[in-house]
């Protein structure tokens, strides 16, 4: 379980996240909604150790991990995926795919996952000698979840999977992120603007809104609360 209480998150004066209590149950997708500048990235940061909590705490199965680096908390069995697609654009799919498994693996076979990630995104096994600067941007993002899940995390940090993708890829992603959730009992923390999007594959969801939350409760209820849209849009 992963359990967030009173988190602030602070950018000098500014106050980006302020006071977050969030609890992701083991085995479930957790969506984090709101719009652009609600806290969701800065969020998503605090979890991973990318940026620093100004207060609150951040607990992996019951281990305080708030003033753990982010390296040490990806040992710990958790994996963040950033917005925007980063990657090294120079390097090939497979190379790619390389360094992050060499970043923090000595042992196990990479052609073994290698060769899982191009049967989970077949339009991948073509291009592994390709430059990920030259894909398209759903090829990118499927380089990007094989990445993120090739140690096999046990909690998962999606920020924006679906931004700037063609709708039949959308689909193809999200698919997979449900299947990794139920087949895996990877523990996913999605963070998404398309709230009916993410609502969809989500178990619980929390609506953001000027760094605070201000609506949480089952996916299904939100997705079907008409009030969701005010506090989901509004500034």
């Amino acid at each position: 379980m992963l359990e967030v209480s009173g988190l602030d998150v602070r950018y000098g004066p500014i106050t980006a996240v302020r006071g977050i209590d969030l609890t992701a149950e083991a085995g479930t997708i957790t969506a984090i909604l709101g719009a652009n500048g609600a806290g969701k990235s800065s969020l998503m940061k605090a979890i991973s150790g990318l940026v620093p909590a100004a207060g609150g705490s951040v607990k992996l199965d019951g281990e305080d991990i708030t003033r753990l680096p982010a390296h040490e908390r990806a040992r710990r069995g958790l994996s963040h995926a950033l917005e925007g697609r980063r990657l090294f654009h120079r390097m090939t799919v497979e190379e790619n795919l390389r360094v992050a498994w060499d970043f923090r693996s000595k042992g196990g076979s990479f052609r073994a996952v290698a060769d899982r990630a191009y049967e989970t995104f077949p339009m991948l096994t073509t291009r592994r000698h390709t430059p990920a600067g030259m894909l398209s941007g759903g090829q990118q993002q499927m380089v990007i979840l094989s990445a993120a899940l090739i140690h096999e995390p046990r909690y998962l940090l999606l920020d924006e999977p679906s931004l700037g993708l063609a709708p039949v890829i959308v689909q193809q992603i999200f698919g997979f992120i449900e299947a990794v959730c139920r087949e895996r009992r990877t523990t996913i923390i999605l963070c998404e603007q398309v709230a009916a999007l993410a609502l969809r594959v989500a178990h619980h969801g929390y609506v953001l809104r000027r760094g605070a939350v201000v609506q949480q409760g089952p996916a299904a209820a939100l997705a079907s609360d008409p009030s969701l849209s005010a506090a989901y849009l509004g500034n």
